[in-house]
């Protein structure tokens, strides 16, 4: 039994040394190709394509060691096949393109004594082709940025043109370079690099116009000249540092009085604003004021102070480049005229004590009035009860004239006294004679 298990055992591993030389169907699924290529390319220029056999999914599969049991298989029509080298596990064409367009290029490998058998792996890439020049225009600043495409103003920069041409095909070729800025300065130049420097902020479109000639031998041996072009942009957001905030307001103010502050930030404008009060002059930490948006270079503070003392504006600004802290001092003193708010209540409370003062003054001489003329035309005799005045205006003068009449009854009875006094007497003095 013991025998049987390791005959099969060592089967197995013969097997397993055998499956790199094995038949096209038993290695296929195990394998894939990794395309690389260097296009796009101009019309006319050689584009390379080179295709490696690999295992697949990066698994520790070796490959096979012996790599005369592969062959390759290219399908690139209609562009043109210039040459093509094997080695080892990986296939090198190069091929040109006469007419513009987008061309698919496939490979696959079989075996290499049965390429009619199914293949081991394939691959499929497509090569650009444009009859205009290939490159990139790339923009370039000593004062690196975390954003892309920002740059800082009245710093120079570097604005170059690379060629793409891997295959030399315009090494002859004669450059001239035609630029525009975007700020109203165009040049021409015959070189592919220049130096340039923004006095203003903004966003700008630097655009290039690239011509190439060159001599080329025709048909016919004659000589003529060739021509391609190029457009190529880019597009430049020009930041400036905040190199400060210039803070116009008052130093000096009065409780309950609104205070307007203008802020004016020297650079880009920022993109964040926060201020808050403090009792002294301190920087603001992150998250102690909530942050607003601003989009141009000047904001406006409000604020009501309602207690006097010493106060600072603490103003915290920052833009894409940098930030900056800015304070401003200001007095609060007591208000000598109150709030209208405090004001109207107060001036009607007023009104209306006037008013009652004036109303219960001129109807309490009212009544005098009438008690002196009831005791006009009193010819009874006088007496206590004849004196009394009637309950009603009694009660009246209690409950509204009372600040200003006498306390008790006998009182008033002595003032009444007092009046009657002062009227004619009611009868005449009869005047005696002793005969």
């Amino acid at each position: 039994m013991a025998r049987a298990v390791w005959s099969r055992l060592g089967r197995i591993l013969w097997l397993s040394c055998l499956l790199p030389w094995a038949p096209a169907g038993v290695a296929a699924g195990l394998y894939e190709l990794s395309l690389t290529t260097d296009s796009p390319a101009t019309t006319g220029a050689e584009v390379t394509i080179s295709a490696s056999l690999v295992a697949k999914d990066n698994s520790s599969l070796a490959l096979p060691a012996d790599t005369h049991l592969y062959r390759f298989h290219w399908i690139h029509t209609p562009l043109v096949l210039t040459g093509k080298m094997e080695k080892g596990l990986s296939s090198t064409i190069h091929v040109v393109g006469h007419v513009p367009g987008d061309f698919p290029v496939s490979v696959w490998v079989t075996a290499a004594d049965c390429w009619m058998c199914q293949p081991v792996a394939r691959g499929f890439v497509v090569l650009p082709i444009t009859e205009f020049l290939v490159g990139d225009l790339v923009v370039t600043q000593n004062t690196s940025l975390p954003w892309p495409s920002s740059y800082l103003t009245k710093t120079v920069l570097k604005v170059s043109f690379l060629l793409h041409d891997p295959s030399n095909f315009l090494k002859t070729a004669v450059f001239l370079y035609s630029w525009d800025f975007g700020d109203g300065t165009q040049m021409v130049t015959e070189d592919s690099v220049v130096y340039y420097n923004y006095s203003i902020i903004g966003t700008f479109t630097v655009k290039l116009k690239v011509v190439a000639e060159w001599e080329e031998v025709k048909l016919d041996a004659t000589k003529g000249v060739m021509q391609k072009t190029g457009d190529f942009s880019a597009s430049l957001k020009l930041q400036d540092t905040l190199r400060g905030i210039q803070v116009l307001g008052p130093t000096l103010i009065q409780t309950f009085q609104k205070m307007t502050v203008t802020l004016n930030f020297l650079g880009s404008p920022p993109l964040t604003v926060c201020w808050r009060l403090k009792p002294e002059c301190l920087p603001l930490e992150e998250g102690e004021c909530h942050p607003v948006s601003v989009a141009s270079t000047a904001y406006n503070l409000t604020h009501t102070f309602r207690d006097p003392g010493d106060y600072c504006f603490s103003i915290r600004a920052e833009n894409v480049i940098s930030k900056t802290h800015q304070y401003h001092r200001i007095q609060v003193w007591p208000s000598r005229i109150q709030p209208a708010v405090f004001a109207f209540p107060c001036a009607t409370l007023i009104t209306v004590m006037l008013a009652f003062i004036m109303y219960m003054t001129l109807r309490n001489a009212t009544q005098q009035k009438d008690m002196v003329e009831v005791a006009d035309f009193d010819f009874s005799p006088m007496s206590d009860k004849n004196l009394e005045p009637p309950s009603g205006v009694r009660c009246c003068c209690q409950m509204c004239c009372g600040p200003f009449l006498l306390e008790t009854p006998s009182e008033y009875l002595e003032i009444v006294r007092e009046n009657h006094g002062l009227l004619p007497p009611l009868y005449k003095s009869v005047k005696t004679y002793t005969v």
